[in-house]
């Protein structure tokens, strides 16, 4: 019998204890730096020819490691390969399947500093952003794994109907193409690939490119459980190649993926197309992002609404599909709040996140993401007034390194504050009124996240009906949504608004098969 869910407790950085543990996991992850990960397919290894460098993003000269590139004709192969494997795993009752997330859970809890120290090298997380990733992912193995248990007893919810036995059975689908993110690389990719696998199906892991070596750390994770060959396939490479061609096969049953509104809308497009010999419908999760908002009214405590508007932009360098890119403030209170973000703001420190836990901002991801950022900060320069940052910072690394910015008295319809930049950029608007807000909050494409802070009951309750996005919160930042708590996921262009984390989510990864025998 398993205890209640749980989420995993974060660590405390005021101990000092803690500190000299997380400190020697970086170290130890250090001297790992640099190796050689292959594909792993059928749980055979291979090398096609070609490889590629994960790097760190603050020192981009500095090898993670060099993984083998997939190719098209082994994606063509490994579907095949767990398809098979999915016709015995689908038959391991629930309850072992469970156990398979549970003790891959304790063992991430054992080693949680060393999977948190990956993220720092290759991603650029700050030792709190990452130590938080990862308990998130503990959380997803919990969870799910009490989930499929529950889901395994459903049968006990049905109606008795006399003269009959009943029963209800959530089975898995077939073969799923998992595409996890970059962004939370051992959060979300162990949740996507945890509810997969615990609902019977198998998987085809393709990693994001700037971070597949968390994503083997969680496979080999697995396979140290004795996972059984081919449930879990671990196929990193160019999304064209590998992407296209698994998502395309006929014998792909789903596809879940979490990532730009650009991906999702093509992976969406190719899944409804139906194959010669493809006996299903695709199903698709998808998350593809936001543009979300911070509403402060005049009724709010503005110091606490101002260190949350700080909170949500820049955390992880702003590199959250959750980051709240946009403070929308009612104009009697807007001059207030906009000096204290401005002044929030140039406190935050930046640098090599490996080197000290005191380094609130690492760097952007990567050149690409670096390049696109600083535009948005031009364009932002050239028509708006520029409250705090602005600029890329020089290192001797030559790292990816932004200063936090804030551009303040932005049209709720202007470019940097209708498209995602998924960077540390803040938009400040000025509300006339708290209906113009909420007009302006609901302005975009997107629907994730929101937050508002006010303290008028009636603007509160109107906002639960009227502030569309997936997740909002009341006098809280928009970021750090909870496994159990918050089920999350968003409205239109965010995506399928999959609530991972929630009680439904599993479902997205089973169908229901509803059997009666006369008795």
């Amino acid at each position: 019998m398993l205890p209640e869910f749980r989420n995993e407790p974060q660590t405390d950085f005021s101990n000092p204890a803690n500190v000299e543990a997380f400190a020697a996991a970086v170290e130890y992850v250090r001297s790992q730096l640099g190796r050689r990960y292959p594909i792993v397919v059928g749980g055979e290894e291979y090398w096609p020819g070609q490889t590629f460098d994960s790097i760190n993003p603050a020192r981009p000269s500095e090898v993670v490691g060099t993984f083998a590139q997939g190719t098209k004709e082994l994606a063509e192969k490994a579907v095949p390969i767990a398809h098979e494997a999915f016709l015995k795993w689908r038959h391991t009752p629930a309850y072992e399947r469970a156990r398979y997330l549970l003790r891959a859970a304790g063992e991430m809890r054992r080693r949680k500093h060393e999977f948190s120290a990956w993220m720092v090298f290759e991603v650029g997380k700050s030792w709190v952003e990452a130590d938080a990733d990862t308990a998130e992912a503990i959380d997803f193995l919990e969870y799910y794994a009490r989930q499929m248990m529950r889901l395994d007893n459903a049968r006990e919810l049905l109606t008795p109907l006399a003269g009959e036995e009943l029963d209800l059975q959530y089975i898995g689908l077939g073969v799923g193409a998992v595409i996890p993110p970059w962004n939370f690389p051992n959060a979300i990719m162990t949740g996507m690939t945890s509810a997969a696998i615990v609902a019977g199906n198998s998987v085809i892991q393709k990693p994001a490119s700037t971070s597949p070596a968390i994503a083997y750390k969680l496979c080999e994770l697995f396979w140290e459980q004795g996972l059984p060959a081919g449930v879990l396939n671990f196929l990193p490479g160019p999304g064209g190649a590998i992407g296209d061609t698994i998502v395309d096969h006929p014998l792909t049953r789903f596809i879940a993926f979490t990532g730009s509104k650009e991906v999702g809308m093509r992976i969406f497009d190719r899944a409804a197309k139906v194959s010669p010999g493809q006996l299903w419908l695709k199903r698709t999760v998808l998350e593809m992002g936001g543009k979300d908002a911070v509403v402060v009214d005049e009724t709010a405590n503005l110091e606490k609404a101002s260190v949350a508007i700080v909170a949500s932009a820049f955390g992880f360098q702003g590199q959250k599909c959750s980051a709240g890119s946009r403070a929308i403030v009612v104009g009697n209170v807007y001059d207030e709040v906009a000096g204290r973000v401005a002044e929030l703001t140039q406190k935050l420190t930046v640098g090599e996140t490996d080197k000290s836990q005191n380094v609130y901002m690492g760097p952007v991801v990567d050149r690409k993401a670096f390049n696109s950022i600083m535009d948005y900060i031009k364009h932002g320069r050239e028509h708006h007034t520029l409250l705090a940052g602005g600029n890329a910072i020089e290192t001797n690394t030559n790292g990816y390194f932004i200063e936090p910015t804030v551009f303040g008295d932005v049209p709720g319809d202007a470019k940097i504050a209708q498209e995602e930049i998924f960077g540390p950029v803040l938009a400040m608007i000025r509300a006339k009124n708290f209906d113009d807000a909420l007009d302006i909050a609901n302005s975009t494409e997107y629907g994730l996240t929101g937050a508002l802070f006010s303290n008028d009951r009636a603007r509160l309750e109107r906002a639960r009906h009227e502030f569309h996005v997936g997740n909002l919160y009341f006098n809280r930042k928009c970021t750090g949504a909870m496994v159990g708590a918050h089920p999350f996921g968003g409205f239109n262009m965010s995506g399928t608004d999959s609530k991972a984390g929630g009680p439904d989510y599993l479902l997205l990864f089973t169908q229901a098969k509803s059997i009666a025998e006369l008795r």
